[in-house]
């Protein structure tokens, strides 16, 4: 498998469990899940300044070739650091899946930051094999469909999950 460096995003006060278990996934060998975490490359002190915080995650969006978001309940709301990586992302034109912490395969409006409401983004719900699928297939996609000039929020249809085993 190609290796594909991902960005995460997501309210580190309610959702680090689901990114720790998305580590999880990739290293236990019965899962077919393959994160390339960009965030392993430097570490930043939650002592630093936003500027120094903002500068180092500039550079990992920089090493980045996707940008996972996990949707919770309280991301849209987050503005210091979630709303800025989207905005960095989106400007970065950086492939965006939306991983939706309630299980949803579309675009939740209500959990779903107002940023990334039009942005081009597949929205796929919190488990391994979609999330793993969207990881390895997505960019292409995306590539694909900025080159139609074509933006919003995007779902797999069922035969993918069915694919995967849904």
């Amino acid at each position: 498998m190609a290796y594909t460096a991902c960005y995460t995003c997501f309210d580190g006060d309610t959702d680090m469990n689901c990114y720790n278990l998305m580590k999880a996934w990739h290293k236990n060998g019965k899962f077919n899940f393959t994160f390339d975490n960009v965030h392993d490359l430097e570490q930043v002190r939650d002592t630093s300044t936003e500027e120094t915080i903002k500068r180092s995650l500039r550079r990992r969006l920089n090493a980045s070739d996707v940008f996972v978001v996990l949707i919770g309940k309280s991301t849209k709301y987050l503005y210091k650091f979630v709303r800025w990586e989207i905005e960095v992302a989106i400007d970065m034109n950086l492939p965006i899946i939306a991983i939706n912490l309630d299980g949803r395969r579309t675009i939740n409006n209500d959990l779903c930051p107002p940023i990334l409401r039009d942005a081009l983004a597949v929205h796929v719900p919190f488990s391994p094999d979609i999330v793993n699928y969207a990881i390895t297939n997505w960019p292409y996609s995306h590539r694909d469909y900025k080159s139609q000039r074509i933006s919003g929020s995007y779902r797999y249809n069922d035969s993918v999950y069915s694919q995967l085993g849904y």
